[in-house]
């Protein structure tokens, strides 16, 4: 007989709310008492709150308002602050970064000052969320995985708009704040070092991540598949393996060959996720700064095949007497 299978919670457990475990000091003090949400229920805990907040929390989500508040000031300058345009063209508003005749001086507000100011902000608002996550970890007891996985993907939002600038001498490599343009700026910056895809970090950092979605959806699945037999209680099923991992186990092993663990799985999860954004960061360190065009790289060390003249040359425009 088939049973009746649910890709979302389909058990609510509703009690009195959870504070959670009791902590020294001060340091875990929790803001409010929490309330249940049904909706939010079906995907996870249905438990909202109590938050702690600490000073660090509180100074991040101050410095990510006023960053947030300066990018969406200049967006409705832009359009001279019409409300109905500001809406319409927002997918293409940017706050852009100093011109590159100023390098890496500080420039006048309104030619790339502000961009400067909010790129500070939101700079110092992670900064500050990533202590937050750092100190709740250790207060709990708990290893601080989560923070190092967080210091991965702020170091390829540092390598693009800070440290990769400062190595090219200038704030006008970094990224323009805005949806499109921050694409645009993505797709002109490979064409610019010919072609990112040419990048074996690039190379890397994509393949760890179709990884992780794989070995996310690997792990998800298969739990979900022996749930029914209390395969969600994954710290019992390592300590002491029961039906639901045996299954699992068996089941990668009918198909693969091979099987993860309750434990190992995570940790090849981890260091996928963590590899996408540290890879990638590396990529972009090296453009411009060691290679200046990645297809011509790769033509010379055999990954790119050179691809024959089969059109005659055409003369660069600006180079023609009288262009």
């Amino acid at each position: 007989m088939a049973e009746y299978q649910n890709i979302f919670t389909q058990v609510q457990i509703r009690g009195p709310g959870y504070a959670g475990v009791p902590v020294e000091g001060t340091a875990g003090y929790r803001v409010g008492q929490g309330f249940f949400s049904y909706w939010l229920g079906k995907l996870g805990d249905a438990q909202v709150g109590p938050v702690y907040l600490g000073w660090t929390g509180i100074a991040s989500l101050l410095c990510g308002f006023i960053a947030f508040e300066i990018i969406g000031l200049n967006m409705f300058a832009s359009v001279n602050w019409d409300p109905i345009q500001f809406v319409r063209q927002l997918p293409w508003l940017a706050l852009e970064p100093p011109a590159p005749a100023y390098g890496l001086r500080i420039p006048p507000l309104n030619e790339g000052g502000w961009w400067l100011m909010a790129g500070f902000f939101l700079t110092l608002s992670i900064l500050l969320w990533w202590v937050r996550v750092y100190r709740r970890a250790r207060v709990l007891g708990m290893g601080t995985h989560l923070a190092w996985a967080f210091a991965s993907a702020i170091f390829l939002y540092l390598s693009l708009g800070f440290i990769r600038p400062i190595l090219m001498g200038a704030w006008a490599e970094a990224v323009p704040f805005g949806i499109f343009p921050h694409l645009d700026w993505t797709a002109a910056f490979s064409i610019r070092y010919g072609n990112l895809f040419y990048n074996p970090f690039h190379m890397l950092s994509i393949a760890f991540l179709y990884g992780s979605a794989v070995l996310f959806a690997m792990h998800g699945a298969t739990i979900l598949a022996v749930s029914h037999f209390g395969g969600e209680r994954e710290v019992e099923q390592i300590v002491d393996r029961g039906t639901a991992y045996e299954r699992a186990a068996l089941f990668w092993r009918w198909t693969m060959g091979f099987n993860a663990t309750a434990e190992s799985i995570h940790r090849w999860g981890w260091w996928f996720a963590v590899l996408v954004t540290l890879t990638g960061g590396i990529g972009i360190l090296l453009t411009g700064t060691v290679v200046d065009n990645w297809y011509l790289w790769a033509v010379k060390h055999g990954v790119a095949p050179m691809y024959p003249a089969v059109f005659p040359s055409v003369a660069d425009p600006t180079l023609v007497p009288g262009g």
